[in-house]
């Protein structure tokens, strides 16, 4: 049997990327995306939203999946909001309304992904 090509294993780190701010001190940043992880299907992403942040609503082409890794506080839809808290995964289908709320005192800190090689097309309100 002859050797096999391996693909490569691409390592991001956080600090790495540039932040983009949020409103409130708040930020994220996609680590793994086409640019710093090239041949990826999908990105990755992390966030740190201060406490009394609220972002403004965003529907995304694509669905979203995120884990909480610290703190608390709400999805707020144009319906019901849905609150979450430390060691909650959350699902946000595409194409839904949708802004990331601390309700806590202390740092939200979320680990978000996207079926899509970077950030996807994304609608603002």
């Amino acid at each position: 049997m002859g050797a096999v090509d391996q693909p490569a294993i691409t390592v991001v780190s956080r600090d790495d990327v540039d932040p983009i701010p949020l409103p409130n001190g708040s930020w994220s940043r996609m680590v793994l995306t086409r640019e710093t992880a090239p041949g990826v299907a999908s990105s990755l992403g992390y966030s740190v939203f201060t406490p009394g942040t609220a972002t403004g609503m965003v529907a995304h082409e694509v669905e979203e999946v995120a884990y909480v890794l610290a703190g608390r506080g709400e999805i707020r839809t144009d319906t019901d909001p849905a609150p979450f808290r430390a060691g909650q995964a959350l699902h946000i289908p595409p194409g839904l309304w949708h802004a990331v709320v601390n309700t806590g005192d202390e740092d939200v800190v979320m680990v978000f992904g996207f079926p899509h090689p970077a950030y996807p097309p994304t609608e603002r309100r």
